[in-house]
């Protein structure tokens, strides 16, 4: 199993609506490593759902549903969806900045990268994030 962080502005697609559908498709993804990403994710592996520019805090888990297919919003190019679902809205959310400030995380792609709206994420880091939600 792998791990994995996806980011969505709330205002764009919160956490609360891939809850009502119960299974959203993560599209319009447009920057080539996020794709590569995308094509490598399984199904079954967890997701991290993190809300970008308006909060900036993870807030809960996801899991893979269907693994990639073509990008229904792309007009043209090479561009891929997974399908989500809902696991669990987090007891508290883990923001950016805590993730910043712990040393256990510095390596986390959320810092290095920033600007990678789908990125992987190592089972220590994800176990600490999870651990950070429950405390």
């Amino acid at each position: 199993m792998n791990y994995w962080l996806v980011k969505s502005e709330p205002s764009t697609y919160p956490w609360d609506q891939l809850v009502k559908e119960k299974e959203g498709m993560w599209d319009g993804v447009r920057n080539y490593a996020a794709r590569n990403n995308l094509m490598a994710m399984k199904k079954g592996d967890q997701v991290l759902f993190y809300h970008s520019n308006e909060g900036k805090e993870v807030v809960g888990l996801a899991e893979v549903s269907k693994e990639h297919y073509p990008d229904p919003t792309a007009k043209e190019g090479d561009w891929v969806v997974v399908n989500v679902i809902p696991v669990e809205k987090f007891p508290k959310t883990v923001t950016l900045a805590q993730i910043k400030g712990d040393s256990r995380l510095k390596e986390m792609a959320l810092v290095k990268l920033s600007r990678l709206s789908v990125s992987p994420v190592r089972r220590e880091e994800f176990d600490i994030i999870v651990g950070l939600a429950h405390d």
